[in-house]
């Protein structure tokens, strides 16, 4: 019988960031308290530009986007965002989008996944992802329930399982 096997990837779907970032963007075009602030939020490149002309409402516009990332189910972990910098008069935040497991994060959950995950089952570092395999379908669950209850400071996503 052959190994089943599962991927661990950490993928954020890029489509689902871009419409939380339009949502924002509308949200704060209309609100009362953004009004004459010069508070935007747009994409600069690969990262994301949040201004506003005071510190506080930098922060906000911050605070409305992921609000508007955790409601179409985009992990914050995976957004990275850097302090509030001045910038002439205005106050900008840049934010990145983190995907893929870094080679030490990778060897992290390898190292929990042979340290606390049932015997026989192994993990295999390929590329920015991680592949377990197993002679137990039941073997691959448990090592699934033993990440999900484990805390990372990066987003995992499971994928195909087979």
């Amino acid at each position: 019988m052959a190994d089943s096997s599962f991927d661990i990837v950490s993928k954020v779907e890029r489509q689902e960031v871009d419409n939380a970032l339009n949502q924002a963007a509308k949200e704060i075009s209309q609100r009362y308290d953004f009004k004459n602030v010069g508070a935007s939020i747009a994409w600069s490149g690969d990262k994301i530009l949040m201004q506003a002309n005071s510190e506080d409402r930098a922060k906000a516009i911050l605070d409305v986007f992921q609000s508007k990332l955790v409601k179409r189910g985009v992990s914050l972990k995976s957004l990275d965002t850097g302090e509030p910098q001045l910038s002439g008069k205005e106050y900008k935040i840049f934010a990145s989008i983190q995907e893929g497991i870094s080679q030490e994060n990778a060897k992290k959950v390898a190292k929990i996944i042979r340290d606390e995950g049932p015997k026989g089952v192994k993990a295999q570092v390929q590329g920015d992802e991680l592949r377990v395999s197993s002679k137990s379908r039941d073997d691959l669950q448990a090592v699934i329930a033993l990440l999900k209850s484990t805390e990372f400071d990066f987003a995992l996503q499971f994928v195909n399982y087979r």
